[in-house]
């Protein structure tokens, strides 16, 4: 069942409760009252189809509507990406490292066990910001510069300088798999590490990890399905139109 406008918004976290952190990162907050989706979609001026997308890729797995997509305009799609790299930066690494915290506290603990899982945890989390700050720094600028010439004219010199040194078909060479360090994460906690006194917090901290690895895989997925071919189209019309010389 997929969601659609006419659903309340309440019903759609009944149903699907690990949607609430997809909606948040649109701008909307509980208290939704008896208000559909097209409706607040309406009042906080999102894009319906756009945002139904979105959610429903989250929530059926088989659903991945790659025509429709395509169609999106490519700021928009920046937009999301970036709201989504602040939920993980702001949000969901720093409640992860709360309960590695509170697990690398057992005093019962070797310390070579606590340092192996603190040491690969802030591993991790270096390769996951520097690549979040690659997009944010290099690949998202260039998108958006890109998308603003082929609206306005402006542009075109900077964007030359650009295309030197860098494309979008770079970007998905370079783009780093960031979910396989996150599986040897999991792994070395379910195989590995002595149970704590308090199990619950090793099955809390593998429950944040396995739905973070989810979300990665989804964001990254439309990042190589939609936005690469996205950023591709709009390069080759912007050498079209340098070519020739104009903008229309």
């Amino acid at each position: 069942m997929l969601i659609n406008e006419e659903m309340k918004m309440a019903e759609v976290i009944h149903l699907n409760h690990h949607l609430l952190h997809v909606i948040n990162r649109f701008g909307i907050q509980l208290g939704y009252g008896e208000k559909t989706v097209k409706q607040l979609c309406a009042e906080h001026e999102l894009p319906l189809p756009f945002f139904l997308e979105i959610v429903n890729t989250f929530h059926d797995p088989s659903y991945f509507p790659v025509d429709a997509m395509l169609r999106f305009d490519a700021a928009l799609l920046i937009r999301y990406l970036q709201q989504t790299h602040a939920y993980y930066l702001e949000f969901r690494i720093p409640e992860i490292e709360q309960y590695i915290t509170r697990l690398t506290t057992d005093e019962s603990w070797d310390e070579a066990v606590k340092r192996l899982i603190r040491d690969f945890f802030h591993q991790y989390v270096f390769e996951l910001t520097q690549h979040i700050k690659r997009e944010e720094d290099r690949v998202y600028p260039y998108v958006l510069a890109l998308a603003h010439y082929l609206e306005t004219g402006q542009g075109e010199k900077e964007l030359v300088e650009s295309l030197m040194h860098y494309s979008i078909q770079e970007y998905e060479n370079e783009h780093d798999d960031v979910e396989s360090k996150l599986f040897d994460l999991k792994n070395i906690i379910i195989k590995y590490i002595p149970r704590p006194k308090d199990s619950r917090i090793l099955n809390l901290i593998l429950h944040e990890l396995f739905e973070l690895e989810d979300d990665l895989h989804n964001h990254s997925h439309i990042e190589n399905m939609i936005l690469v071919p996205i950023v591709e189209r709009m390069e080759k019309e912007f050498f079209a139109l340098t070519r020739n010389g104009r903008h229309d």
